[in-house]
């Protein structure tokens, strides 16, 4: 069985950080594209971020230069260093491969 178990995210303060771990099973995971998204309260699914098989990345423009998506394929799991959060970085993150994880709750407040 396909499975990305997500941990991580939380409650933090304006220019604090997170990090976000997926740890897949059930699939190849070297073998697939990685990708966070977020969801924020009201609105719809947003990209963040992609990470290739060759370790090549991709961010949205709102993030760039705060996040970074990383990925052990010997440990298959997928992570997101999240720096500098902002109140606009509050949302539900999921990790997405083959399917999408169960999502985790990051709220950046003071």
């Amino acid at each position: 069985e396909v499975q990305l178990v997500q941990s991580g995210g939380g409650l933090v303060q304006p220019g604090g950080s997170l990090r976000l771990s997926c740890a897949a099973s059930g699939f190849t995971f070297g073998v697939y594209v990685m990708s966070w998204v977020r969801q924020a309260p009201g609105k719809g699914l947003e990209w963040v971020s992609t990470i290739n098989t060759s370790g090549m990345t991709k961010y949205a423009d709102s993030v760039k230069g705060r996040f970074t998506i990383s990925r052990d394929n010997a440990k298959a799991t997928l992570y997101l260093q999240m720096n500098n959060l902002k109140p606009e970085d509050t949302a539900v993150y999921y990790c997405q491969g083959p399917k999408r994880g169960q999502g985790t709750q990051v709220t950046v407040s003071s």
